[in-house]
């Protein structure tokens, strides 16, 4: 899938992953909505959300919504 449209995102990986990249998804800004996929498949589909949604999970994550690490 490398001539997919996600391949022209310019896509980002937590500064926390690890080495490896254990457990980790990177997002990127399509102007309309925040792409996200996981970054050790990166040719897979990627889940698209919408300002308002994508907001409220960094508030969710922010403020423990879904309790420790």
């Amino acid at each position: 899938m490398s001539g997919s449209p996600l391949s022209a995102l310019s896509w980002r990986k937590s500064s926390l992953s690890g080495p490896r990249d254990v457990c980790c998804v990177e997002i990127a800004f399509t102007g309309a909505a925040t792409a996200v996929r996981d970054s050790k498949n990166p040719d897979s589909d990627a889940l698209f959300f919408d300002e308002r949604v994508w907001n409220r999970f960094l508030l969710a994550a922010k403020t423990g919504e879904f309790g420790p690490n």
